[in-house]
This record gives structure tokens, C-alpha cells and sequence, in this order.
């Protein structure tokens, strides 16, 4: 056993600054995606997923999992994204999966859709979609939220996923998954995350009401729920270095997560182990409460 306060960075975190996306190379210290200790066990055999925002951050973590599990895998990411997305696709095949990478934007309706066609016609078909692509930025006030970001937020948060989710839908087989990555922002908000927030709330009721509407079917629908995880997210969110150096601190457990601590939660969720579970929301969160 390991001490869970001890096992990944359990300090602060140096003053740093990224622009949106955040890229892994410039995040420092960087995150463990769990390259060098996520062991599989054949639990996805032959599946096929899809994983939004797959390049880095949980994106990543959750890609390295289902091939060592032995899924094939495709990414959507942003173009200025591709960096860590090649560095993800290298991780999947040597895992000896096949992989995709999709650049573009999950704004853009055309290309959220397409990344789910292109998917399943290169794999033969499509088991899971985890709908992970996010955006959010530190707000000082609701009086100057700016109306083209709080857009952004909820363009790339929710309507890249219903997009998404609606052209998955009629390819999906009984036993397929789908996957969001909601927050405990939407059970326990911080005021300067207001739009991203509101965004994961309406997430949750997504994975409600999917779940009630595609269980018939034999379709599962749940959500992961991260607390504070070190991305490269975080460091294009906009903090000052005091907010860096006390991220993750509150939690029960003193540290913020990493995104490998993530990986087993949607493994399990993807999985005939969760075969009964639809409409959940799974904590990852350090201890801190929904």
C-alpha cells in the first residue's frame, strides 16, 4: 500500500502562465499520465473509443489506459495541440493499438461530428466516447464577463459534446459506453469558474437524461467527476502564483491529483465490470464532497 497524501506531488505549484490550450512540455512539474505505471489486463478487448480532448492532461491518461487494456483509440485536439497529441498516438501504438488523431475544433459542428464518422469507419466501428474536451478561464466578476468567452466556455464544453454525442448515438451497439467528463465545479463552484461551472452542472443533467433515454437501448451513460487534477489546463487558466501554490491543498487528502488517478475510474465505467452502472457520476476528487 502507498499513502495516498504521498504518492504524487503533494507541494504547491511554481508560478507559471500558459495560453489556451496548455501544452505538457511547458507545464512544470510534469504530469503523470500514468506512462510508467498504468498496467492493463485485457479489460477492453477490441474495443474501439474515441476520446475528446485526448491529447493531454486526462485526456491522455485515459488514452494510455484503454490501450493497455486493449482498445484502439482516436483523439480529437486542437491543431495547436498536436505536439502532445503525437506523443499520445506513439503511446497508444506501442501498445500495439491502432490510433487516430484528429485535429480540429469541437465548436465546429462539421468537425465534431466528423471525428465520430471518421472513427468508426477507420475502426470498423465505435464501443466508447468520452466527451473530455473543456475549456475555462478565471473570472473576476460576473459585470465583466465577456460575452465571446463565456461562449467559448459553453460552446466547447456543451455543444461540442451534444454534437458529438448526437452523431454517436445511432452507431453505438448494445454494451457501448459514453463517457463525460464533468467537475466538481458542478456540485461545488468556485465564483472566478462561473461559466465553466455552469457548463459541468448542465453535464450532469446530459448524463441523466441520456442515460434514462439510451439505457433501453442497452447504451450507458455516466460521468466522471475530477476535483483539482494537474493539467496543463491549469496554468492557461489564468491564476496568479498564489493560487498555483495552494492548488489541491483543500482537499482531505493536501494535494492536488494527477491525471493518471483519473484513468482506472473510466476503465471501470468503459468496462462489463460497470455493466450495471448508467447514469452515475464518479468522484475523483481527493475527498473533497460532491
Amino acid at each position: 500500500m502507498t499513502d495516498p497524501r504521498e504518492k504524487h506531488h503533494d507541494e504547491g505549484f511554481p508560478d507559471q502562465e500558459q495560453t489556451q490550450p496548455g501544452i505538457t512540455s511547458e507545464t512544470a512539474p510534469t504530469p503523470d499520465h500514468g506512462e510508467g505505471s498504468y498496467r492493463g489486463s485485457g479489460r477492453l478487448e477490441g474495443r474501439r473509443a474515441l476520446i475528446t480532448g485526448g491529447d493531454s492532461g486526462i485526456g491522455r491518461a485515459v488514452a494510455i489506459a484503454f490501450a493497455r487494456e486493449g482498445a484502439d483509440v482516436a483523439i480529437a485536439h486542437l491543431p495547436q495541440e498536436q505536439e502532445d497529441a503525437d506523443a499520445t498516438v506513439a503511446l497508444i501504438q506501442k501498445e500495439g493499438r491502432r490510433a487516430l488523431s484528429l485535429a480540429g475544433d469541437v465548436r465546429d459542428e462539421v468537425f465534431a461530428t466528423d471525428i465520430v464518422v471518421e472513427t468508426a469507419e477507420r475502426f470498423g466501428g465505435l464501443d466508447i466516447v468520452v466527451l473530455n474536451a473543456a475549456y475555462q478561464k478565471d473570472r473576476d466578476g460576473i459585470d465583466t464577463l465577456e460575452t465571446a468567452e463565456f461562449q467559448r466556455v459553453f460552446e466547447t464544453n456543451l455543444y461540442g459534446m451534444l454534437y458529438s454525442a448526437r452523431a454517436a448515438v445511432p452507431l453505438l451497439k448494445p454494451g457501448s459506453s459514453i463517457i463525460v467528463t464533468s467537475s466538481i465545479q458542478a456540485f461545488n463552484p468556485s465564483a472566478g469558474l462561473i461559466d465553466y461551472a455552469m457548463t459541468k452542472a448542465a453535464q450532469v443533467a446530459f448524463v441523466k437524461a441520456a442515460a434514462e433515454e439510451l439505457g433501453p437501448d442497452g447504451i450507458r451513460v455516466n460521468a466522471v467527476a475530477p476535483g483539482p487534477i494537474w493539467t496543463p489546463l491549469i496554468p492557461a487558466t489564468g491564476w496568479d502564483a498564489e493560487r498555483l501554490e495552494t492548488f489541491g491543498q483543500d482537499t482531505p487528502l493536501g494535494r492536488a491529483g494527477q491525471p493518471a488517478e483519473l484513468a482506472g475510474a473510466y476503465v471501470y465505467l468503459a468496462s462489463e465490470e460497470a455493466s450495471f452502472v448508467s447514469g452515475a457520476v464518479l468522484p475523483v476528487t481527493g475527498g473533497k464532497g460532491l
